[in-house]
């Protein structure tokens, strides 16, 4: 499976475990280096930049030949430890930083001076001509079928778009459960995938028992957008708790994202409120069940090792 992104990471399989809030995490990342794939986590899933250097050091110790680590950092204002996060990873180093919600410029110029790849997140041709433009090395095409916060056009079109009118490797990000799937989104031209949701259920993640049970129990059907999270439209498990709080935007934040001056402001408070209850969600036994995850869950059968995940992803 040596292509483009295998050659760019130095890895065996064209596959990077997705970097999910609350989600990924140290053990996660090492159990996918060791099977050939690289890993991601987002930097936000560290509460100190302390956190986060003891995070990169056990990688580094733990990175084997044909494996590669790196992290996630949302670059928006909303993000008020991106600095922190960004010089830190650069001190220390990676091998690769994906960005997201926000202009990767000054991410793509500091990590290239620190030797670090960035890929970016992008929804369509717009965003990825610009990241392309700034010097990205790599262009994450994050589809209708991804979870978390996704685009709007299918995994089809929107890689076959880009690869048509972008000179930079296309790696797509959503909608893959299984080899199958790999194959397809390889034909239409990626140079990878990112695949994020099937790992929520392994034996690594330590979000609690009933988030990964309900990835087993649940399935594509029971995927429902909400913007009651982070601000931005987010896929979620339809879960009673989701049914009675609903999916849309109180009147009030509905008024108030109208108004420029004050947008920006309500979007930090709802992704503020929006997090930390899905960080209850994720990390204690509620009955306020706010759980990420894209349609791919419906070839999630049980809770598993990361390395099986990956074994029948690639055979």
């Amino acid at each position: 499976m040596t292509n483009q992104l295998t050659s760019l990471l130095n890895i065996k399989h064209p596959i990077i475990q997705a970097p999910m809030f609350l989600v990924s995490n140290v053990d996660m990342v090492k159990a996918a280096m060791l099977c050939g794939i690289a890993g991601c986590i987002p930097a936000l899933n560290y509460r100190t930049v302390d956190e986060l250097k003891v995070a990169i050091k056990e990688l580094k110790a733990a990175k084997p030949k044909d494996g590669a680590f790196g992290f996630n950092l949302i670059v928006n204002k909303s993000n008020v430890k991106y600095k922190a996060q960004l010089e830190t990873i650069c001190e220390l180093g990676c091998d690769f930083i994906i960005t997201s919600l926000g202009n990767p410029e000054e991410t793509i110029i500091s990590a290239h001076k620190a030797g670090i790849k960035v890929f970016c997140d992008v929804v369509d041709l717009k965003f990825a001509k610009k990241v392309e433009a700034l010097g990205a090395d790599a262009i994450i095409a994050v589809n209708s079928k991804a979870g978390g916060h996704r685009g709007g056009k299918s995994p089809k079109d929107l890689i076959e778009e880009l690869c048509e009118n972008c000179a930079i490797p296309i790696i797509s990000a959503g909608g893959v459960g299984c080899k199958a799937d790999i194959d397809k989104m390889l034909s239409y031209g990626a140079a990878g995938v990112s695949v994020g949701s099937l790992f929520i259920a392994s034996e690594e993640s330590n979000v609690t028992n009933e988030y990964k049970q309900a990835c087993v129990d649940y399935g594509e059907n029971d995927i429902v957008m909400t913007q009651r999270i982070s601000g931005t439209p987010c896929t979620v498990i339809n879960t009673p708790y989701v049914q009675k709080i609903g999916t849309q935007q109180t009147w009030l934040e509905s008024v108030l994202n109208k108004h420029k001056s004050l947008k920006k402001w309500v979007k930090m408070i709802r992704f503020s409120i929006g997090m930390n209850a899905t960080k209850n969600a994720a990390t204690k036994a509620t009955y306020k069940t706010v759980w990420v995850a894209g349609p791919s869950i419906e070839y999630t059968k049980a809770i598993l090792p990361v390395k099986e995940i990956i074994r029948r992803l690639v055979n």
